[in-house]
């Protein structure tokens, strides 16, 4: 448990300080360094980190200091406070990536992790998405993400159209329009339009280039609106 509490920014020491206090309920610095093993000096420059976090409290008794642990909720207060210094961070930095947008026009992400970026781009766009060649073994790919991705894709109402070729598929999903190619056309590479993007994506070596660009986009729409009408349902 010491090291869970990591995330919000307790060193080792100062969880085991913690965790030691709550064991004793009111104690002294000597008694927590005998219960933790820690020395002393230690423990005391931890007590005063966590008496500064609000985590810890203490009071004078005959020129002693005893020490009580605050209500482990405080612990939850504090990961809420460093999601809102986050937040006012990200709001700050915001307008500096808007800059780096402008300029990107191609771009480049590898491995399963930046799958998942492209897929959240997607969503976070808003606008309707339309896939020539998806794989089949999407799912399989990314295992659990795609019930993530097509539930906040559902609740933003962005609609899907698919253009498979392969067998058809028995799963359905929200917001979801499927027509089908002869599976000679099979292939693991994808093409993912939405917005003014266009995702190229191989799904066997895990890699997408992504293009920003309206006219780019628009063809590619262009392509997928011919090749709809000629797919089967």
């Amino acid at each position: 448990m010491d090291k869970d509490f990591r995330e919000i920014g307790l060193t080792d020491v100062e969880s085991r300080v913690y965790l030691r206090l709550l064991e004793l309920r009111k104690a002294t610095t000597g008694s927590i360094a005998k219960k933790s093993g820690i020395h002393r000096r230690t423990v005391y420059d931890a007590l005063e980190r966590l008496t500064i976090k609000g985590l810890v409290s203490y009071i004078k008794e005959n020129n002693r200091r005893y020490f009580t642990p605050a209500n482990p909720e405080r612990l939850l207060e504090i990961l809420d406070e460093g999601r809102d210094k986050l937040k006012e961070k990200i709001v700050t930095l915001q307008p500096q990536y808007s800059l780096v947008q402008e300029l990107e026009e191609t771009v480049f992400f590898r491995g399963k992790q930046g799958l998942k970026t492209v897929f959240d781009d997607q969503v976070r766009t808003g606008k309707d998405i339309l896939v020539l060649g998806g794989s089949k073994n999407a799912e399989d790919v990314l295992q659990y993400y795609f019930t993530r991705y097509n539930k906040l894709r559902a609740e933003k109402k962005v609609k899907l159209k698919i253009i498979f070729a392969c067998k058809r598929l028995k799963k359905r999903f929200p917001l979801t329009s499927l027509r089908y190619l002869p599976e000679e056309y099979n292939t693991e590479v994808a093409t993912n339009i939405y917005g003014d993007k266009v995702a190229i994506i191989h799904w066997a070596k895990l890699f997408v280039i992504l293009i920003k660009n309206k006219d780019i986009a628009q063809t590619y729409k262009n392509y997928f609106d011919i090749l709809w009408e000629k797919a089967k349902e």
